[in-house]
C-alpha cells in the first residue's frame, strides 16, 4: 500500500474534532450561516431519497476530517466540509423514479444521473462566496476519477480539485455502508478494502491511503451519526 508522506502532517484527530471545528466557526457569523445553510440543504437532499439516511452529513464530516489529516488548514477544511454537505444538491434535478430505481439504470437514465454534479454547480454558482471559495468546483468535480474516466468533465489527477478528490473518497465510503435500492450495504472493513483497491484508479492514492490509515476514526465518526456500532 502507498505510504503517504502526509501521514506525518497534522498528526491525529480525536472524536471532538467536529465539535471543535463547529466552535471555531462561531467567530464569524457569515461563515457560521454558510455552514448552517449547507447543512440544511444537505438534509433536504437526503430527505428526497429515503435510502441515503444522513449521507450528506456523513460525507461532510468525513471529508473535513480527511482534509485536516492531509494537512489542509482549518479554513480550507471548513470549505471542504461545506462542499461535502452540498455535493449531491444537483439530485434535485434527477427524477425520483431514477434515484429509487431498484435495478440497473438504462443509458438515458444514467445520463440523467450523471448530470447531477453539473446541475449542483449551476444551482450554487449564483452565490459568489461558494464560487470564490472553491465549493462550486468541488461539487462539480466530486464524481471525477483520478484516472480520468469520471464525469462530468473527464478530469484526471491533480486537475481535479483536491477538495473534490477528498469528497470522492468520503462519498464512496458513506454510500457503500448504506443499503441502496440496487444493492445491500457493505460491512465497514469491506468498504475500506474497496477504497484501498481503487486507489490510483477511482481515487487519489494519497487521499485513499489517509482514509485507510485512519479507518478507526472514520468508523467512529460514522457510528456517531448512525447511533449504531459499525461492523
Amino acid at each position: 500500500m502507498l505510504k503517504s508522506p502526509l501521514f506525518d502532517v497534522a498528526a491525529g484527530f480525536g472524536p471532538g474534532l467536529h465539535q471543535e471545528c463547529t466552535r471555531n466557526r462561531t467567530a464569524c457569523p457569515m461563515t457560521s450561516l454558510v455552514h448552517q445553510l449547507a447543512a440544511s440543504l444537505g438534509k433536504a437532499i437526503d430527505a428526497k431519497d429515503p435510502y441515503t439516511l444522513a449521507h450528506s452529513e456523513e460525507v461532510a464530516v468525513m471529508a473535513q476530517a480527511l482534509a485536516l489529516r492531509l494537512g489542509l488548514d482549518r479554513q480550507m477544511a471548513d470549505r471542504v466540509h461545506v462542499a461535502g454537505h452540498l455535493h449531491d444538491i444537483g439530485k434535485i434535478g434527477v427524477p425520483d423514479s431514477i434515484l429509487g430505481k431498484p435495478g440497473k439504470l438504462d443509458p438515458a437514465e444514467w445520463k440523467r444521473m450523471k448530470a447531477h454534479p453539473a446541475i449542483g454547480a449551476a444551482i450554487l454558482e449564483p452565490m459568489p462566496y461558494l464560487v470564490e471559495s472553491g465549493v462550486v468546483a468541488m461539487v462539480r468535480a466530486h464524481h471525477e476519477r483520478f484516472d480520468g474516466h469520471g464525469y462530468p468533465q473527464g478530469l484526471a489527477g491533480n486537475a481535479i480539485p483536491l477538495g473534490a478528490r477528498i469528497i470522492s473518497v468520503a462519498d464512496s465510503l458513506s454510500a457503500m455502508l448504506q443499503t441502496r435500492p440496487y444493492r445491500p450495504a457493505r460491512r465497514f472493513d469491506e468498504a475500506i478494502r474497496e477504497i484501498e483497491r481503487c486507489a490510483g484508479s477511482q481515487f487519489d492514492p494519497v487521499v485513499a491511503a489517509v482514509c485507510v490509515g485512519n479507518r478507526d476514526t472514520l468508523r467512529d465518526l460514522i457510528a456517531s451519526y448512525r447511533c449504531v456500532e459499525m461492523v
